[in-house]
């Protein structure tokens, strides 16, 4: 069985509502603090595939500053782009991810994950 992991940001209180769903579903995920240790470029691009997104805008926080200060709302931004500004500003990526082997899913809403279990 593969460990789960969570991609949590401690001040959100949907990634706190997300940890504690698993946590109530007897599940002690491997807590990675993004903002601390922030995912590579490779990572992020990984990422996506569990996700299934279509384009790495779906797993963004785009209405962050960051995202309109570095011009990513342009229309002819490519994925790579956007991967390398997650990289450099994890702030932009959408917050929490749990992460079940090659599944992952987007806390929003937080029994969201629970479909990766």
């Amino acid at each position: 069985m593969s460990t789960i992991q969570i991609l949590h940001n401690p001040r959100c209180s949907k990634s706190r509502q997300t940890l504690t769903l698993l946590q109530e579903n007897g599940i002690e995920p491997e807590v990675i603090e993004y903002l601390k240790n922030p995912l590579s470029k490779t990572e992020l691009e990984a990422l996506a595939e569990k996700l299934g997104v279509n384009s790495p805008l779906e797993m963004m926080r785009t209405k962050e500053a960051e995202f309109k200060e570095q011009g990513l709302k342009a229309t002819d931004i490519t994925a790579d782009q956007l991967f390398s500004a997650m990289a450099d500003t994890p702030k932009l990526l959408e917050r929490p991810v749990v992460i079940n082997g090659n599944k992952a899913r987007i806390g929003r809403p937080p029994e969201a994950v629970l479909e990766i279990l």
